[in-house]
C-alpha cells in the first residue's frame, strides 16, 4: 500500500476565507488537534502577511513534534527570508512556494515572459534551500498553463531540489478527467519525476475540489492538500473530511493507498475550526454536517434500525460520532415513532400508540422537528385511558393593539358539536369565556403558566393551570407550536378532569 500524505492548509489558504482569520493563539489551538488528527505536514501560515501571521508559524513550528510545519512565499526573497526564519525551530520545517505559470497570469498579473519566470524560480528554489531542505514548489495556476511550459517549469523546480512539486487548481476551474491527464501528463513527459512526490491543490469553485483530489490520486499524486470543512479562498478547498472518508469508505477504489489520519477525530477537530472561525457548518455537509448521519424519512427510518448499511456507507462512529440520529419529522414513519418512545421510556400498546402518533403528526405538520421533550409532552397529554368528555374540534381569535379580543371555539361532546363566542381581556381570556359558555360550568382560574418546551421559533409550548369549581381544583396541561391552542387544550383537560370528578 501506498501512503497519501495529507497536506492541512486549514491555517493559510482556510484563513484567508473573508471572516475566518484566527489569531495565533487560536491558530495554535487548531494546530494542536491537527496533529492529533494525524495531520503529516500543516502548512501553518503566510509569515510576511502580518506580524502576527509570523508569531502563528513560529509557535506552531516550536511546539508541533510529529507533523511537519511548512511556511508559505512568494518567490520574493524577503518573503523567503520570512518564512525560513518562522519555521528555524520546527522538528519537520518546510518552506512552500508559489510562482503563476499561466498566459493569463504573466500577462496580467507579472508581465513577464516565460524565461524570466523560470529564472525568477529558480533563483528563488536556491534560496530557500539555504534556510530549509525540504522545499515544496507549486506552479500557481497550473491547470490554466500551456503543458510545454509546465512540463519545463516542474523540471527546473525539482533539478534545483524542489522535493515537492504541487499542482493547483487555482481557481476550481478544472474537472476529474482533465486532473486525471495532466497528472498523468506531467509523468510521462518530466524526465526527472520520480525525483519528486507530486501534489494536487484544489478549488471548489465548480463543487469539484474532492473529485478533482481523488482523481490525482488515482493518477499518481501522492500528496494532497486540503482543509478542514473545506474552507478556503472564494468556494473554498478540498475537503480533508471528504477526502480522508472516500479512500477509507470506496476501498474498492483506494484500496491500494492509505493516510495517517486517525478518523475518529474529525469530527472534534470540524467543530473547533468552526468555533475559531465562526464559520457555520452547513447541516447538508458531506462527513460532518448535522444531517450527514441523519434520516427523516420514515422509509429511511425503517430500514437503518432494521440494518444500517441499507442507508449508511460510513459508521458515524468512524469520524467521532457517537451514533445516527432519526429526526423526527412529519416524513417519519410509525417505527422510528415507536423506537424512540421506548428510548424514552413509553411502552405504548398498539391502541395507545396509534393515538400518540396521530397527535406526533399533528404537531409535525407545523414543527420541521420534533424533540425528545415535545415527544414526552404529546404522549402526556394524548395518552387517556379513559376518553375526555370534551374534545377541542377548532377556534379562532382577532386580536391586536387597536381590537377588542374576540374568540370563537368549537368543542366535541360526545357525538354533540358545541360552539361558543366571547370577548376578553386577550386572545387566550377570550377563548376561555368562551369555553365556559359552551359548559355553563362556573370555574376560577387559580394558576396559569405557559412554557416553551424545546428551542427555535417553531417551539412546542406548554400551557399548564389550574381550575376550581365547587371546592374541588383539577390541574390542566396542552401543548402546541401554537401557545394559544396550548392554553386551551390545558383548559379542557382541566375540565374534563372536574367532570369525571
Amino acid at each position: 500500500m501506498e501512503k497519501i500524505i495529507i497536506f492541512d492548509t486549514t491555517l493559510r489558504d482556510g484563513e484567508q476565507a473573508p471572516g475566518a482569520s484566527m489569531n495565533s493563539f487560536q491558530k495554535m489551538e487548531v494546530a494542536t488537534q491537527l496533529e492529533k488528527l494525524g495531520v503529516d505536514i500543516i502548512e501553518a501560515g503566510f509569515p510576511i502577511a502580518s506580524p502576527d501571521d509570523f508569531v502563528a508559524v513560529s509557535a506552531i513550528a516550536k511546539n508541533i513534534k510529529r507533523s511537519a510545519v511548512c511556511a508559505l512565499a512568494r518567490c520574493i526573497y524577503k518573503d523567503i527570508e520570512r518564512a525560513g526564519e518562522s519555521v528555524k525551530k520546527a522538528k519537520r520545517p518546510r518552506i512552500h512556494l508559489f510562482l503563476a505559470t499561466s498566459k493569463i497570469h504573466l500577462k496580467y498579473k507579472f508581465k513577464k515572459a516565460e524565461d524570466e519566470i523560470v529564472s525568477i524560480a529558480r533563483d528563488s528554489i536556491r534560496q530557500a534551500r539555504k534556510f530549509c531542505s525540504d522545499i515544496e514548489f507549486s506552479p500557481e495556476d497550473a491547470t490554466r498553463t500551456e503543458k510545454d511550459f509546465l512540463f519545463r517549469m516542474v523540471e527546473m523546480a525539482i533539478s534545483e531540489g524542489a522535493a515537492t512539486i504541487n499542482i493547483p487548481d487555482t481557481v476550481g476551474y478544472s474537472y476529474p478527467q482533465e486532473v486525471f491527464s495532466l497528472i498523468t501528463d506531467i509523468r510521462n513527459n518530466v524526465p526527472n519525476i520520480d525525483k519528486a512526490v507530486i501534489a494536487i491543490h484544489c478549488h471548489n469553485d465548480l463543487g469539484l475540489a474532492t473529485a478533482n483530489s481523488l482523481s490525482a490520486i488515482l493518477a499518481g499524486a501522492r500528496q494532497v492538500h486540503c482543509t478542514i470543512n473545506g474552507i478556503g479562498e472564494r468556494a473554498g478547498n478540498a475537503s480533508l473530511e471528504e477526502i480522508v472518508m472516500a479512500m477509507k469508505t470506496r476501498k474498492d477504489v483506494f484500496g491500494d493507498f492509505y493516510t495517517d489520519i486517525d478518523t475518529k477525530e474529525i469530527y472534534r477537530t470540524s467543530r473547533l475550526v468552526s468555533k475559531l472561525t465562526d464559520f457555520v457548518v452547513p447541516p447538508n455537509k458531506a462527513i460532518v454536517g448535522r444531517n450527514a448521519f441523519a434520516h427523516e424519512s420514515g422509509i429511511h427510518q425503517d430500514a437503518v434500525l432494521k440494518k444500517r448499511i441499507t442507508y449508511e456507507i460510513m459508521d458515524p462512529r468512524d469520524v467521532g460520532i457517537s451514533e445516527s440520529s432519526l429526526v423526527l419529522g412529519k416524513h417519519s414513519g410509525r417505527h422510528a415513532f415507536r423506537q424512540r418512545l421506548k428510548n424514552l421510556g413509553f411502552h405504548l400498546d398498539e391502541q395507545r400508540l396509534n393515538k400518540a402518533f396521530q397527535r406526533f403528526k399533528e404537531v409535525a405538520d407545523r414543527k420541521k422537528e420534533i424533540f425528545d421533550d415535545d415527544l414526552r409532552i404529546i404522549v402526556e397529554d394524548e395518552i387517556r385511558v379513559v376518553k375526555p368528555l370534551w374534545q377541542l374540534l377548532s377556534f379562532e381569535v382577532s386580536s391586536g393593539t387597536q381590537v377588542k379580543p374576540e374568540a370563537k371555539v368549537m368543542l366535541k361532546k360526545r357525538a354533540k358539536t358545541l360552539c361558543g363566542v366571547s370577548s376578553g381581556d386577550g386572545p387566550v381570556d377570550a377563548c376561555f369565556k368562551a369555553i365556559d359558555k359552551i359548559t355553563n360550568l362556573k370555574v376560577k382560574l387559580e394558576d396559569f403558566r405557559l412554557e416553551a418546551v424545546t428551542s427555535g421559533k417553531d417551539a412546542l409550548g406548554h400551557a399548564s393551570l389550574k381550575l376550581k369549581n365547587k371546592g374541588i381544583t383539577a390541574a390542566g396541561r396542552g401543548s402546541s407550536t401554537d401557545i394559544i391552542e396550548a392554553a386551551i387544550r390545558a383548559y379542557v383537560d382541566a375540565l374534563n378532569k372536574l367532570e369525571t370528578r
